[in-house]
C-alpha cells in the first residue's frame, strides 16, 4: 500500500500545476492533502476526475483557509472529523479514515505565527492531539500524516542556529511537543529509516528558497509502533512542484 501526503496550498491552484499528471506517477493507492483552501463543493469540483474514488472532506469554518481531504482507491469503513475539542474544531484541520486493520489521520497542525504569538494555542493543540492519537490506538494501529509544522531536530532544516526559538517551528515548545509524540510510542518513519539523510518538504517562495534547497522537514509519516515490522519505505517526492511543499510517500505492508 502506498499513501501520499501532501501539503497543496491551495487546491484550486495546484491542479492548474499538472497535479493529476505528477499524482498518477507516484501509484498512490490513499492521497492526503492539507492546507486544500477550499469549501467542500469547491473541492469536489477540484478534485471531479477522481469522482471514482471515495473523497472525503473537512473544510474549515472561515472561508479560503486550512482544510484536508482524503481520496482513497480502497475501500474505506467509516470517516470522522476533527478531534471533538470545540477550541481545535472549526478550521477543517483533521479527518480520519478508518479502514479495516488501521486508522489514517490526515492533520494540517497549526503554525505558531509569525510573531510566535499563537505558540500557547499551539502546544495546547498538540496536546490534544497526542490525547485523540492515543485513544484511536486503544482500538486499532494508527498512521498519521500531515503537515506537522515542526523541525524536529537540526538535521531538520537548513540553518537550525538563527531559527531556534526565533521562528515559527523551530521553538523549544514544538519541539518538545513533537518528542512527546515520540515518547508515546509513534515512529517517525523516515528518519527511522534514514537517520543521517537531509532532506526537505518545505521551502519558502522567498529568496530562492527551493532553489538554494534552504527548507525545512515539516511533512511526516508517523506510525504506530506496532506497525514498524510492515514499513517498507518513506519517500519524500521533491522531484514534484506545484506547491511550497512537496509530497511525501509512505510504502507499508498493510
Amino acid at each position: 500500500m502506498k499513501i501520499i501526503s501532501w501539503n497543496v496550498n491551495g487546491i484550486r491552484a495546484v491542479i492548474k500545476k499538472d497535479f493529476f499528471k505528477s499524482m498518477e506517477t507516484t501509484g498512490w493507492d490513499i492521497l492526503c492533502l492539507q492546507e486544500t483552501k477550499a469549501q467542500d463543493k469547491e473541492v469536489e469540483k477540484a478534485l471531479s476526475p477522481w469522482q471514482d474514488h471515495r473523497c472525503s472532506i473537512n473544510s474549515a469554518e472561515k472561508k479560503g483557509y486550512s482544510g484536508t481531504t482524503i481520496v482513497s482507491k480502497i475501500p474505506v469503513q467509516d470517516i470522522s472529523r476533527d478531534m471533538g475539542v470545540p477550541e481545535f474544531d472549526q478550521e477543517g484541520r483533521i479527518i480520519c479514515a478508518e479502514y479495516k486493520d488501521f486508522f489514517l489521520v490526515n492533520v494540517y497542525v497549526p503554525n505558531s505565527g509569525q510573531k510566535l504569538d499563537r505558540l500557547g494555542y499551539r502546544q495546547a493543540w498538540d496536546a490534544s492531539f497526542l490525547n485523540y492519537l492515543k485513544t484511536l490506538e486503544q482500538k486499532k494501529p494508527v498512521i498519521v500524516c500531515g503537515d506537522l509544522n515542526v523541525a524536529h531536530r537540526p538535521i531538520d532544516l537548513k540553518n537550525d542556529k538563527s531559527n531556534y526559538n526565533k521562528t515559527a517551528g523551530y521553538t523549544q515548545i514544538e519541539i518538545d511537543g513533537m518528542d512527546n509524540f515520540i515518547e508515546a510510542g509513534f515512529i517517525d518513519t523516515f528518519r527511522h529509516l534514514h537517520p543521517e539523510t537531509e532532506a526537505y518538504t518545505y521551502w519558502s517562495y522567498r529568496f530562492k528558497a527551493r532553489e538554494r534547497n534552504t527548507g525545512w522537514r515539516i511533512d511526516y509519516f508517523l506510525i504506530s509502533n506496532v506497525l514498524l515490522p510492515r514499513l517498507q519505505e518513506v519517500e519524500i517526492l521533491s522531484d514534484i512542484y506545484g506547491s511550497d511543499h512537496c509530497p511525501i510517500a509512505l510504502s507499508i505492508d498493510l
